[in-house]
């Protein structure tokens, strides 16, 4: 198959996904949204004529059969149930399954029977429970007595259907770290009620060839779908036992609770245990429909193109014009065609950035998917909005921050929306509210996600900071309540009573510092107890090209981005106040910073008195000093990688014309 074709298909393919998801989700929401039923209906149709046509007939069945189930509910057959829901948003995440198969391998090898079963199982009034389905080539396992399965293991009461699933890792050399692997990739997807053997049994890799997991799920095409999507798993056969758990009045054995939810999975019916969708939920996001991949596409504006062209070909004259200067030894010629050369590839550098540039939609368009599971799975209301997302950013710089927004993202729903319950005993509606928005100014995008949840405790932080050392008692003390949120951002920093992947702001908080700091950006927390809690990221919106003010200290030189500096000065006109260097400018202090003590620069200063480089307000209210100021030159900047990344006061490097190597100065962590 033609890999421009098969590309292309992948590439619509995704954004039709995410188009289905999110109108799926307003249907949801609105039973009654024709336009969303309309929406739906039309991308089923074209992801099953798209599939046929490229000769995936298994993916093209599937989509066949959701867009005959969607047509039922259109015409008032089937109504909008929360089951039918999951039904198909099971159908969906298998179509993306089989997508980014077909990405990696050129084909797909998914078998889609039991779920299309399922939907047309709907259609006709049957909810398709009681078979026993193997699930992507497992073991038949066909007339499985499911009295038999549910004997000596307690199961504690689930309001809903519970499906056993007889897994298998293959041949393995560590049988029980695959199998905890092959269970934490289960919890991530499912609500585990109960283990055959226990768990620690399972981890000890005390079972035969398979062992036992009891799932609670709405339909059992969703299981087999969840469970044919883990890659830990080599086979597993699904079986139906909610009958036998019925008839048997119960849970059999001595009594003992061996599901992996721990103590809460025996709450109220139909609520999930924390741990376990705690866990299950960030996993899905970071293995799974939830993350957000590489961005390997841009749709470019014909008019964009046509200016390409146009300024390639004013280029290759340039060139031609320039030769013949050098050639001819006519040096003012060539000074002109130089001139001419520049003003073209400054023009050329915009309009190649301007097509690099991708609406924050590409990325945050799977976020209302990922909120909807995540708040369902942990039984909370939330609304989620998103506004901005037509901003535009960096391709490079789009790819890096999906994860760091979901992190954050997750942390809001999870750690910072409190339970409906909860909610409605202090007076607030029992939905809360989490906001995505982003905004331009100037050169950046500052991006924000927002709740309505019960804040930061900073007493908590306090005391979080002092048991792990990160700060003094001293200095704990001395600290605004500003700054004390930003301690989240230390590695491993959580005032969660339960640590899970998802609980505690701290979890991955780190990840998403050191990440906006490597893009040149800065990342900013504020709370209000009660109230809600808002994480800011301040984000350049194109990245690699910077124009710098070069400044020489002792024996090496820097480079402080142009877009930072707002004032230079002779260093004369610094101050010292209670030991400590600083300047004034209108009526406002800024501490003086020597960039030669700082990086321990070797080398006599070459100037006695040295200058002074004034950064903008709106960056960090503070000076540099150095040696001289040197040169204005835009560079490309490549940020610091391996053990060298995240160096405090360093954005990345530059190689100039001469071959020489120059640090780009981070005024922000400086």
């Amino acid at each position: 198959m033609d890999d421009q074709y098969l590309d292309a298909f992948i590439r619509e393919s995704e954004e039709a996904i995410t188009e289905l998801n999110n109108s799926l989700l307003e249907l949801e929401s609105d039973p009654g949204n024709t336009e969303a039923m309309d929406s739906i209906f039309r991308t089923a149709h074209t992801l099953k004529g798209n599939f046929g046509a490229m000769g995936f007939d298994d993916a093209s069945d599937l989509a066949h059969a959701i867009e005959d189930l969607l047509d039922e509910m259109r015409d008032d057959h089937l109504e909008v149930t929360a089951d039918i829901m999951d039904l198909i948003f099971a159908g969906v995440d298998r179509i993306e399954t089989i997508v980014h198969e077909i990405e990696e391998t050129g084909g797909s090898t998914a078998d889609t029977d039991a779920i299309v079963a399922d939907i047309r199982g709907i259609m006709d009034g049957d909810s398709g429970g009681g078979r026993t389905t193997a699930v992507e080539g497992t073991a038949d396992e066909q007339g499985t007595n499911p009295a038999e399965l549910i004997d000596g293991v307690a199961i504690p009461d689930v309001d809903g259907s519970v499906y056993h699933a007889s897994v298998s890792v293959g041949d393995s050399q560590m049988l029980g770290v695959d199998a905890m692997l092959a269970l934490e990739s289960i919890e991530a997807e499912l609500d585990i009620v109960a283990t055959d053997p226990d768990r620690e049994a399972i981890e000890r890799g005390d079972f035969e060839d398979a062992f036992g997991v009891f799932l609670a799920g709405a339909q059992q095409s969703a299981v087999e779908a969840a469970l044919s999507a883990t890659g830990k798993i080599d086979d597993a056969t699904v079986t139906d036992v909610t009958d036998a758990l019925e008839a048997s009045a119960g849970p059999a054995g001595d009594g003992t609770d061996d599901s992996v939810a721990g103590d809460d999975a025996g709450g109220a019916a139909g609520e999930p245990a924390p741990t376990a969708t705690s866990t299950g939920t960030t996993e899905s996001v970071d293995d799974g429909a939830g993350s957000v991949e590489e961005i390997k596409s841009v749709r470019v504006d014909v008019d964009q193109l046509d200016e390409l062209h146009g300024l390639v070909e004013q280029l290759v004259t340039s060139r031609i014009k320039l030769r013949r200067a050098v050639e001819q030894e006519q040096l003012d010629s060539a000074s002109e065609n130089l001139n001419e050369l520049d003003k073209i590839t400054a023009n050329l550098q915009n309009t190649v950035m301007d097509m690099r540039l991708i609406p924050l939609k590409k990325v945050v368009g799977k976020f209302p998917r990922l909120v909807r599971d995540l708040s369902r799975d942990l039984g909370k209301e939330i609304d989620f909005t998103i506004e901005g997302e037509e901003i535009e950013l960096d391709r490079t710089i789009l790819t890096e921050i999906s994860d760091p927004l979901m992190h954050i993202l997750r942390n809001a729903v999870d750690h910072g929306v409190e339970p409906p319950e909860e909610r409605e005993r202090v007076g607030k509606p029992r939905t809360g509210e989490v906001t995505l928005s982003a905004s331009r100014e100037r050169d950046h995008v500052i991006i924000e996600v927002a709740d309505d949840g019960a804040g930061l405790d900073v007493e908590a932080i306090k005391q979080q900071a002092l048991d792990q050392g990160v700060r003094s008692p001293e200095e704990i003390e001395a600290m605004t309540d500003s700054d004390l949120y930003d301690l989240v951002f230390h590695p491993g920093f959580s005032t969660a009573d339960e640590v899970t992947d998802t609980s505690g702001r701290g979890v991955g908080m780190d990840v998403v510092h050191d990440t906006v700091t490597k893009l040149d950006g800065s990342v900013n927390v504020e709370s209000t107890p009660g109230e809600g809690t808002t994480v800011s990221l301040r984000l350049p919106v194109t990245m690699a090209i910077v124009k710098v003010l070069f400044v020489q200290v002792g024996d090496e030189q820097y480079g402080i981005p142009i877009k930072n500096v707002d004032e230079i000065t002779r260093a004369t006109e610094a101050k010292t106040i209670n030991g400590t260097e600083v300047i004034k400018h209108n009526d406002d202090i800024y501490p003086v910073v020597d960039l030669a003590e700082t990086f321990d620069v070797p080398g006599e200063t070459k100037n006695s008195d040295g200058m002074l480089v004034r950064i903008r307000e709106s960056e960090r209210r503070v000076a540099l000093h150095c040696d001289s100021v040197e040169s204005q030159e835009e560079v490309v900047v490549k940020p610091l990688e391996g053990i060298l990344s995240g160096t405090p006061g360093l954005s990345g490097t530059a190689v100039l014309g001469d071959g020489n190597i120059v640090h780009i100065l981070d005024v922000v962590t400086l």
